[in-house]
């Protein structure tokens, strides 16, 4: 059995069990919210049940060389949580002994993890349908040691998932950081140049859009032309698809709407937007968590708030299918994030 380790730091811990409290109380000027359990009972979907697992994602760290605003990791560069190597060795079991089909390698920026090209060649070798890793493409031009990743990645066919807010500079710098802008689009161009993203390549490059406000994301289809029509036209870079995930009311972005005095109105956005249709096709039922330090969460989302797994089994090192498929799944008011208008997961819209 597994014992919990100090996951975060007790400023970390005391501000997850704050932003939980704010979440639960839904009584505001205009009204009460309602629960997203008795909103998805409406339709007969509580209790939201996790299916047969197909999607393994694992955070290998929070260190980022990133500070972005609306980061639900709270990730920068003075994070030291960082996966060993023997909580990495414990995910590959369970990738080999396991049907899932997608592998979503995540952080803060995973590439800083020292064990990172270690974990990506292991994991390459089991032969799982998508491999994923989410870069957020400064770190390739973060200094010379990580220039060669675009080789890297080639190399084990690595799926990059790439942050990118806007195809402009100045939306772009607002959210990332000053001088975010022109390293991504250096970073994407260097991607092209081996293949990723182009015409016909089987090298995978897909962006992520992230409302730079309080306000929910466009139509996805819509977006991914505008972005590649600017891209292109600016820049010569090509990219696969756009993936527009709504910023969920937790960590730096629940900060934000509050001290902008936009929390009660988003809340009440997020409502109105509710979907059903979206319900069925969240993450959470068929996408499995893993944190720096082995735990197990049903989104990276609750792997924030400290909302672990509703399951025996709560350490990926007594990882049991048998015992995981089924569980019901943990929710709260933040989940709105993920159903609302044509819902939202980490692969961009759901319905």
């Amino acid at each position: 059995m597994a014992t919990k380790s100090l996951h975060k730091s007790e400023s970390q811990l005391a501000n997850s069990k704050r932003q939980l409290e704010i979440l639960s109380n839904g009584i505001f000027q205009n009204g009460e919210l309602p629960t997203f359990k008795d909103k998805i009972a409406e339709s007969n979907q509580f209790p939201l049940k996790a299916k047969k697992l197909e999607i393994l994602q694992i955070n290998v760290g929070y260190m980022c060389n990133q500070v972005c605003e609306h980061c639900h990791v709270d990730a920068g560069p003075d994070r030291k949580e960082i996966m060993s190597q023997d909580t990495m060795q414990q995910c590959l079991e369970v990738i080999k002994n396991t049907g899932a089909h997608t592998l979503d390698l995540t952080g803060g920026a995973p590439e800083m993890n020292p064990n990172f090209r270690w974990f990506v060649e292991e994991a390459s070798k089991a032969g799982v349908k998508d491999f994923i890793v989410r870069s957020n493409l400064t770190i390739i031009k973060a200094n010379k040691k990580y220039a060669d990743l675009p080789e890297f990645f080639k190399k084990h066919n690595v799926h990059v998932v790439s942050s990118m807010p806007h195809w402009t500079r100045g939306k772009t710098d607002k959210q990332r950081g000053y001088g975010v802008f022109d390293k991504s689009i250096d970073a994407l161009k260097e991607l092209n140049a081996v293949g990723y993203g182009m015409p016909n390549s089987n090298l995978r490059l897909d962006l992520v859009y992230n409302p730079s406000g309080a306000f929910l994301p466009s139509n996805q289809a819509s977006m991914e032309r505008d972005f590649k029509k600017a891209l292109l036209e600016d820049f010569g870079i090509y990219f696969h698809n756009l993936f527009a995930i709504t910023n969920l009311p937790i960590s730096r972005f629940l900060d934000y709407l509050i001290a902008s005095d936009n929390y009660e109105d988003y809340m009440y956005n997020l409502v109105e937007a509710y979907n059903p249709m979206a319900v069925a096709n969240v993450m959470c039922t068929n996408t499995l968590s893993v944190s720096w330090d082995g735990y197990l969460y049903d989104c990276d989302f609750n792997q924030m708030l400290e909302l672990p797994v509703n399951s025996k089994v709560k350490h990926i090192s007594e990882y049991n299918e048998d015992l995981l498929e089924g569980r019901p799944i943990v929710i709260s008011q933040h989940c709105y994030g993920c159903t609302a208008g044509a819902g939202s997961s980490c692969q961009g819209t759901v319905a």
